[in-house]
């Protein structure tokens, strides 16, 4: 059945749950630059730049597509089935489900333009872009962007401009930017199209990225309620080492494509990271190792790895994880083994996504700074939560370590809200103990930073909440390359 955007507006398609229905709008893909997409939003209205999310959920709807459909700048009419979305984290209302464009292509239900839309009252609040939501760069940009400089936000005219310390580096502690995750979908699986990583990073000033592969992809699915990943099977033997081959090739490949360098200890960071995008080749969970201590070595040596998380999604031959009931009682004899096996070659390990129990092991166990490279603060969490309490965030801190706070928007409505999250972790932890853990690409839905070039951005938004210039330099990179160096020497 055909249904109009007053209906979405209104929530009288709350009736309409599970229902196959037919809409049309415009799409606004969440990764501009990719070649196919199977997630974007859905507009009542045509958008004012590409990439822009609108501030209002009702006038936008979530849409997962049965098959990558390619972008489209004009209107489109699709059908699937609709999803009534019950305290969803970035706030979306409906999302619909396993769609395809029709055959013929149709105008939306109302069609007008943007200034008018607003104008006549339609839609229940803005849609412009949302603060911290900006466009992806575009290919002009790309290709003759150049180290930032130091601005002004874009947020607020009377926003402070960050100046970086002399020598100091940018780093992000947690990224899949460039996209060399292999896709949980088989028919795209490692020829996953890669997206542009060093322009969007020289154009906000990013120095460093640690560069995550992730090696439970084809055992790991989203959850029914869209809100998480879950372990829907177990991997077959060797096969998790043979897709950690695989994104490891993807990581170096996309390096190469990028003209970037791969820093390996504390000369090379040093040396490189002044002089453009670089890269600390990381992995997000040891699911690879396959419980192979060894495993830990080939991949220092073949693969240059540095960082180490070690669990993920599924509960791993390592240790247990929050979002699932705990197995091991925390870090395993097997996870024992892999930290100090850690510590010896010169990685950084990273507890994100670990149980408490599995962090005070690890801490115990560990002759380095840890890190966790990716979460928030949360007085009490909920159950399965990635989010951590004030003693969990304490014990990283107790080994020297950082934390890295991430830009989730089921978190944080928008930047300034990220840089209160900060201050709030700084408050518990100490300034030098915290950092940036963007996560880039590596959420279901959108979050607040969404692109290096918002660097600037969250720069002034941390210094409008109370931070000095010489500690933001610190949680936007001084304080992980503080433990890195200690770890990889």
């Amino acid at each position: 059945m055909q249904i109009d955007w007053p209906s979405i507006q209104t929530g009288r398609a709350d009736t309409l749950h599970g229902t196959t229905v037919d809409i049309s709008g415009w799409m606004i893909p969440l990764d501009p630059q990719a070649d196919t997409v199977d997630y974007f939003l859905l507009s009542a209205d045509e958008p004012c730049c590409g990439g822009c999310v609108p501030r209002n959920p009702l006038t936008s709807i979530e849409v997962q597509m049965a098959a990558p459909l390619a972008p489209h700048a004009q209107a489109l009419a699709l059908r699937g089935r609709l999803l009534r979305l019950l305290d969803d984290p970035a706030g979306w209302r409906y999302r619909l489900v396993d769609a395809l464009p029709l055959d013929r292509p149709q105008a939306p239900q109302r069609r007008f333009s943007r200034r008018a839309f607003l104008a006549s009252g339609a839609a229940l609040g803005l849609t412009a872009c949302a603060p911290g939501h900006f466009a992806g760069y575009t290919e002009a940009r790309a290709e003759t962007a150049q180290p930032a400089q130091p601005v002004q936000s874009a947020q607020s005219e009377a926003a402070p401009g960050w100046q970086a310390p002399t020598g100091m580096l940018t780093i992000d502690m947690h990224s899949h930017a460039g996209r060399v995750i292999v896709s949980r979908k088989p028919a795209i699986g490692a020829n996953r199209p890669f997206v542009p990583l060093a322009a969007p990073m020289r154009a906000g000033g990013m120095n460093v990225i640690c560069l995550a592969i992730v090696t439970d992809t084809t055992v790991t699915r989203v959850a029914d309620n869209r809100k998480r990943f879950e372990a829907w099977r177990e991997p077959e033997p060797g096969e998790l080492y043979a897709l950690g081959q695989t994104e490891f090739q993807r990581a170096h490949q996309l390096i190469a494509r990028e003209q970037m360098q791969v820093a390996t200890d504390t000369a090379s960071l040093t040396k490189l990271g002044p002089l453009g995008p670089s890269v600390i080749i990381s992995a997000e969970g040891g699911d690879f190792l396959e419980g192979h201590v060894d495993r830990v070595d080939e991949a220092y040596t073949q693969h240059q790895l540095r960082h180490l998380q070690l669990t993920h999604y599924r509960v791993n031959e390592l240790g247990d994880i929050q979002t699932e009931p705990p197995v091991h009682g925390g870090l395993t004899d097997i996870g024992v083994h892999v930290v100090q096996r850690c510590n010896a070659l010169g990685i950084v390990v990273d507890v994100a996504h670990g149980t408490y129990a599995l962090v005070k092991r690890a801490a115990d166990t560990s002759t380095k700074p840890l890190v966790l490279s990716h979460s928030a603060l949360a007085t009490h969490p909920g159950a399965r939560s990635r989010l951590i309490t004030p003693d969990h965030a304490r014990v990283i801190a107790g080994t020297g370590g950082v934390i890295g706070v991430w830009p989730s928007s089921g978190t944080f409505r928008d930047l300034h809200a990220m840089a209160e999250g900060v201050k709030r972790m700084a408050d518990v932890v100490g300034v030098e103990h915290v950092g940036l853990g963007t996560d880039m690409l590596g959420f279901i839905s959108p979050p607040v930073f969404r692109s290096y070039e918002q660097l600037p951005d969250l720069a002034s938004a941390l210094l409008l909440a109370g931070f000095s210039q010489a500690e933001v330099g610190a949680i936007l990179g001084g304080n992980y390359r503080r433990v890195f160096e200690a770890s990889v020497g």
